[in-house]
């Protein structure tokens, strides 16, 4: 499965408090929170599709907007991050999905 993984950086800017809880609480079930609007996913073709429905349904297109950053097959990609202050950054690993 992983083979076809890629691994994705979300970012968003919420112009509304409660769209921005909406869309924080959605991208939990798609990968790892890195910062305040910043998560890392690593995600299939279905599940990017769906990433992108379920967002494209919560946002504002004329206030909000999401930056969805492909970084790279995740058995291929190694990510050369620069993490200052008080948090680590970990590459998010592989988990079962359980639907």
């Amino acid at each position: 499965m992983s083979a076809n993984e890629r691994l994705y950086f979300v970012v968003y800017d919420i112009a509304d408090t409660k769209r921005w809880r909406s869309v924080f609480r959605t991208m939990h079930g798609y990968g790892e929170w890195v910062q305040l609007s910043v998560f890392q996913c690593r995600l299939s073709q279905v599940r990017h599709a769906e990433l992108i429905a379920d967002l494209d349904g919560l946002i504002h297109h004329d206030q909000d907007h999401v930056v969805i950053v492909d970084v790279g097959q995740v058995d291929r990609v190694v990510p050369r991050i620069v993490s200052l202050g008080k948090r680590n950054y970990n590459p998010v690993e592989r988990e079962s999905v359980i639907v």
